[in-house]
């Protein structure tokens, strides 16, 4: 199949490149960048062997109609304007965040600009999700930490075992989660040996998705208090999930209700008991690690993610729903192991 990716040039973009170079169905024919059009792929990212020589596409509706399956990722806004250019038979997954929404006041709320409507919401692992990706040619891509914590909250929200309207949420993620343009506090300088929060006060952009996709499997709305963190790393989300128990159940029994929700899941895996996510087990890979566990004390389950912000969190599952839509196997080109 031809593939195209917009904005091939920022990390997301990079990324597809990178796994796309060895998948067995999909071969990259046009890939556009911007302000960096003309440029050589290699002098952005060096890593991308098998691209040398080709250089980055200025972004042109003709080239993207020729595809048979483009990915976009563009910053905010700019994907609401593309796609109703692009032609129907094009298939196109939405790594921007401009789809995502049912709720245009969610919208109005948490972005600027204007409310472009609602695409599939490509979290496969979740809801009848899957089977709605298999049967669209249209696909918005999951938030980075959405995808993280809407994974260590699902099968508590679908099972019944906590308060929907109690979750609390603390993630941290690379500076790479930012994007690529040059801000002075993402500089190395500023990022090493330093954490910090940043949009604190529950505003953070991914919340509305967070509550909207799990509110569609729960028995009642989810509420989500979300605090998002900058590590001092390139890459990688570790997200920990709280929510108040509706009744005393062990640490075994929670395990077993996760360990079950996604037993056929060939990305999310929970680990055994006693072992918790690193985000080091992630890098490079569309693999998403979590642990439960009961605080007694507090009643409280707790749950531990890790994933890849670029690789779960954006490309890598960019390319699982672009598989689903193409009725490939989810996993076809996505057996990397972590690259520690």
């Amino acid at each position: 199949m031809k593939i195209g990716v917009v904005g091939a040039s920022g990390y997301a973009g990079g990324e597809l490149l990178r796994i796309l170079a060895g998948h067995d169905k999909f071969k990259v024919v046009y890939a556009s960048a911007g302000a960096n059009a003309g440029e050589l792929i290699t002098s952005i990212h060096p890593q991308l062997i098998s691209y040398s020589g080709e250089k980055f596409a200025a972004t042109n509706i003709s080239e993207i109609n020729k595809c048979d399956l483009v990915f976009l990722a563009l910053p905010h806004g700019e994907s609401g304007s593309l796609i109703p250019q692009i032609a129907e038979s094009v298939k196109v997954v939405d790594l921007g965040a401009d789809f995502r929404l049912e709720n245009h006041s969610a919208w109005a709320k948490y972005y600027s600009g204007e409310y472009a409507g609602k695409l599939v919401y490509g979290l496969p692992e979740v809801g009848g999700n899957k089977k709605l990706i298999s049967a669209s040619n249209r696909v918005a891509n999951p938030g980075c930490y959405a995808t993280a914590i809407i994974l260590g909250s699902a099968p508590a929200v679908s099972s019944n075992l906590v308060e929907n309207q109690n979750f609390i949420s603390v993630a941290a993620s690379g500076t790479t989660g930012a994007g690529r343009n040059a801000k002075i506090n993402l500089s190395a300088s500023e990022v090493m040996n330093n954490m910090g929060s940043y949009k604190f006060g529950g505003v953070h952009q991914h919340t509305p998705e967070i509550e909207e996709c799990l509110s569609a499997i729960g028995d009642s709305p989810v509420k989500f208090s979300f605090t998002p963190i900058l590590a001092p790393m390139p890459r990688g989300i570790l997200a920990t999930v709280s929510s108040q128990l509706k009744k005393i159940i062990s640490t075994d029994q929670a395990h077993q209700v996760y360990s079950g929700y996604y037993s056929k899941s060939d990305f999310v895996k929970v680990l055994p008991i006693g072992e918790l996510p690193q985000t080091s087990m992630t890098i490079g890979t569309n693999f998403a690690f979590l642990q439960v566990a009961v605080d007694e004390h507090a009643n409280r389950l707790m749950v531990s993610v890790a994933i890849d912000n670029l690789g779960k969190g954006a490309a890598g599952q960019a390319i699982q729903n672009a598989n689903l839509m193409c009725g490939y196997p989810e996993t076809t080109g996505l057996n990397q192991l972590a690259a520690k």
